[in-house]
C-alpha cells in the first residue's frame, strides 16, 4: 500500500506552531498567576476575572485567525483606515475617562463610560502604528533608485510625521510608559529600514545622554524640582525616586516597588509553592503579575517564563528573516519590538532594573486590551508564513516531481 504524500504547502504546514506553542504556554501561566493574585486580593472576584480573561483570549484568537488569513495587499489597503481609526479612539479617553483611575495612575488612557473602564485605545493603536510605519517605509524605498544619506533623513522625517499625532495624544493622556513603546517600535523600524549608522549612532548617544541626565537630576533634590517645573509631573519624578530608593519611601509612593522586590526575593530558588502570594503587592494582577510567578516558583520558574519569551521572539525573528515580503518584514519588526520592550520594562520594573511605567506583561497580565493586542499581533506574524508564496525553487521541484510521477504511472 502506497503512503499518501502530503502537500508541502497545505493548510497545516502553513501554521507556524513554533510561534503558537510558547505564546499558548504563556497564556496558561497568565491564567494561573491571575487566579492566584485575585484569590488573595479580591477572593469574591477570582472566578469572574479569570473567566473574563479567558473570554478576551478567545476573542483575541478569533480576530487573530481572521488577521492571519488577510494577505499583504488587503492589509496594505486597510492600513490608512486603521491608523486614522486608532487616532480617533486615542482622543476619546482624554474626555471620557474614569476619575478614580486617573487619580490612581495619573493617566487618561482608559476609555470609560459611566465610571466603567471599557478598553485602552492606545493598545490597539500600537498595531495600527506598526502597519502605518511599515507602509511608509516600503512605499518610500520602492520609489528610490539610488539611496543616499539625504534619503535617510527624508524617510525619518516621514516616520516622525506619522509619530507626531501619537506623541501629542500620549502627552494629553499623561501616558509616558505607553509612548515609550511607540518610541521603541519607531527605533526598530528605522534600524531595519537600513538607515545609515551616521544617523543612528549620534541619535543613540543623544538619547543615552538625555536618559543619563534625567537620572542624575532625579538623584538630586534640586534636580527633582527642576524636572517638576519643566517637563515631568510629580508622580513621574516620584517613580524615578522610587526606583533609585525603593525602601526609603516604602510607606508612600514607592510601596509597590518595595513590595515587588520583597516578593521576588522571597521566592528564592524554587519558590514557595503553588497558590502562595504572601507579600501583598498592589495591582499585582496586571502590572506586577511577575511577582506572583517569582514568589510561587522562584528563580527557576521566573527564568522559565523569560525563556519562553526568548523562544517566542527568536521564532518571530526567524519568520521575519524568511519572509519574501517587505511589508510583512517591517510589520513583524514592529511587533517584535513591541513585545520585547513590554517584557523588558515589566519584568525589569518588578526586579528593580528600570522604573515603573505601568506596562503589562504580554500574554500574562490581566487586561483585555493589551492581551488581545498581543494575540492579534501574533496573528499578523503568523500571516507572514500563512500567506507567503513558496520559493520558485520549491515550485520547480514540485513540478518536476509531479511530471516524474505521471511518467511512472504511464509506464505502468
Amino acid at each position: 500500500m502506497k503512503k499518501k504524500k502530503t502537500n508541502k504547502f497545505s493548510f497545516d504546514s502553513r501554521i507556524d506552531y513554533g510561534l503558537i506553542l510558547p505564546a499558548f504556554m504563556l497564556i496558561l501561566i497568565g491564567l494561573y498567576a491571575l487566579y492566584v493574585a485575585v484569590t488573595h486580593d479580591h477572593p469574591g472576584a477570582a472566578t469572574q476575572m479569570v473567566v473574563q480573561q479567558g473570554t478576551w483570549i478567545v476573542v483575541g484568537i478569533f480576530v487573530a485567525v481572521i488577521v492571519m488569513h488577510m494577505d499583504s495587499r488587503f492589509l496594505w489597503n486597510l492600513t490608512p483606515f486603521f491608523y486614522i481609526l486608532g487616532l480617533v479612539l486615542m482622543v476619546l479617553p482624554i474626555f471620557l475617562y474614569n476619575e478614580a483611575t486617573f487619580i490612581n495612575t495619573g493617566a487618561k488612557n482608559w476609555l470609560a463610560i459611566g465610571g466603567r473602564n471599557l478598553f485602552q485605545p492606545s493598545e490597539f493603536m500600537k498595531l495600527s502604528y506598526i502597519l502605518f510605519l511599515a507602509r511608509i517605509v516600503v512605499n518610500f524605498q520602492n520609489k528610490l533608485k539610488v539611496r543616499v544619506l539625504k534619503d535617510d533623513f527624508r524617510l525619518i522625517g516621514r516616520l516622525l510625521l506619522a509619530t507626531l499625532p501619537v506623541a501629542v495624544l500620549s502627552v494629553f493622556q499623561h501616558d509616558f510608559g505607553t509612548f515609550l513603546v511607540f518610541v521603541m517600535i519607531f527605533a526598530g523600524v528605522v534600524l531595519v529600514a537600513g538607515v545609515s549608522w551616521k544617523i543612528i549612532v549620534p541619535a543613540f548617544l543623544f538619547v543615552a545622554a538625555v536618559a543619563g541626565g534625567i537620572v542624575a537630576l532625579v538623584a538630586l533634590p534640586e534636580g527633582q524640582k527642576f524636572l517638576e517645573k519643566t517637563s515631568f509631573a510629580e508622580y513621574q519624578v516620584n517613580r524615578f525616586i522610587a526606583w533609585l530608593h525603593p525602601f526609603e519611601y516604602a510607606q508612600t509612593f514607592s510601596l509597590q516597588q518595595a513590595r515587588s522586590l520583597i516578593s521576588v526575593g522571597s521566592g528564592g530558588l524554587w519558590g514557595k509553592g503553588i497558590g502562595v502570594a504572601n507579600v501583598n503587592v498592589p495591582v499585582r494582577e496586571s502590572d506586577m503579575i511577575f511577582t506572583v510567578i517569582a514568589e510561587d516558583f522562584g528563580f527557576i520558574g521566573a527564568t522559565f517564563v523569560i525563556l519562553l519569551y526568548f523562544i517566542l521572539i527568536y521564532r518571530m525573528i526567524q519568520v521575519t528573516f524568511k519572509s519574501n515580503n517587505q511589508f510583512y518584514t517591517y510589520i513583524s519588526t514592529g511587533i517584535i519590538m513591541m513585545i520585547l520592550f513590554h517584557v523588558f520594562e515589566n519584568i525589569g520594573a518588578a526586579i528593580g532594573v528600570v522604573p515603573l511605567t505601568g506596562i503589562p506583561l504580554p500574554f500574562i497580565s490581566q487586561g483585555g486590551s493589551a492581551l488581545m493586542s498581543n494575540i492579534i499581533g501574533l496573528g499578523l506574524v503568523l500571516s507572514m508564513k500563512y500567506n507567503q508564496l513558496p520559493d520558485f525553487a520549491d515550485i520547480r521541484k514540485q513540478g518536476r516531481e509531479s511530471l516524474q510521477s505521471r511518467k511512472q504511472r504511464r509506464q505502468k
